[in-house]
């Protein structure tokens, strides 16, 4: 089945935003279910928010982010009612957060260095680990690049009490959200828009924009023989890979996320990828 946040006004039903791909799983012939993401991302009563599932069977969420701890007691919630979410708790953090992908793909995306927490002096040790060039500064999970003088982009590692306004400002506008730690990652100049790409089982199943730019098409053939043995090694059911173009004319991988908490593009159809993605995770 599809599991889908439920509109807050009307539990009952699909959250607006996965309402067309909820729509699109019954009419593939999928059985849809929704769960209270709030209280799951409130992490009060896991088992509250998945009351409304049918008991028994195997499940794909897609919905909004949680928090790995937070997924972690939904898989919980929902294997106490015999529901099995074909990603692991395990395998959600992996693709989630930065240091679960980032080894696997480190000759394929740019240099980075991170911490566990947020302390200055770990954050020094990072810095000085990257070098004293430019860099791009966020967390686990995400940056903060629409504020990008304030607190993405940091002209010179070389410069520690600069650097540190930088991550401290993101760390500011993060608040609670912020996850793990810093992560600084090597600047590299990119020429064009990013394009997401879905895989299952190590196989790419869809390739289209990124919901940032969703009506900037990929290139037409686009060869991503060199990208699948490295998703293939992360061993992972379900991830996306945001991509884009080094001035340098190469492919280089921006960003892995676990597909079910991967935004779709408004430009693609969302029958396109129930057909694409779930028929391929049953």
């Amino acid at each position: 089945m599809l599991l889908v946040p439920g509109d807050p006004l009307r539990p009952t039903r699909p959250d607006e935003h996965f309402a067309p791909e909820a729509r699109a799983a019954r009419e593939a012939g999928y059985a849809v279910a929704v769960v209270d993401h709030d209280e799951l991302a409130r992490g009060k009563d896991a088992v509250r928010a998945v009351a409304s599932v049918p008991r028994d069977g195997t499940a794909i969420y897609r919905g909004w982010m949680l928090e790995a701890h937070r997924y972690a007691r939904f898989v919980d919630a929902l294997a106490a009612r015999g529901v099995t979410l074909r990603t692991t708790a395990e395998q959600y953090r992996q693709a989630h957060e930065f240091p679960g992908w980032y080894p696997t793909l480190a000759t394929v995306t740019p240099h980075s260095a991170w911490t566990v927490g947020a302390a200055r002096t770990d954050f020094d040790k990072a810095r000085l680990a990257l070098g004293n060039g430019p860099a791009v500064i966020r967390d686990y999970v995400k940056s903060m690049k629409h504020y990008w003088s304030e607190a993405a982009f940091v002209p010179s590692l070389k410069d520690g009490d600069a650097a540190w306004q930088v991550a401290s400002r993101f760390q500011q506008l993060r608040d609670d959200d912020f996850v793990g730690g810093f992560v600084l990652r090597e600047f590299e100049q990119f020429t064009a828009a990013e394009v997401r790409t879905w895989w299952v089982h190590g196989r790419c199943a869809l390739v289209g924009p990124h919901p940032d730019t969703p009506h900037d098409q990929p290139p037409d053939g686009i060869d991503l023989d060199w990208l699948a043995p490295l998703i293939d090694a992360l061993r992972l059911p379900f991830v996306t890979a945001d991509l884009t173009l080094r001035a340098d004319g190469e492919w280089r991988v921006i960003e892995v996320g676990d597909g079910q908490v991967s935004d779709r593009p408004a430009s693609i159809d969302p029958a396109t990828l129930i057909a694409a993605v779930f028929d391929e995770l049953q």
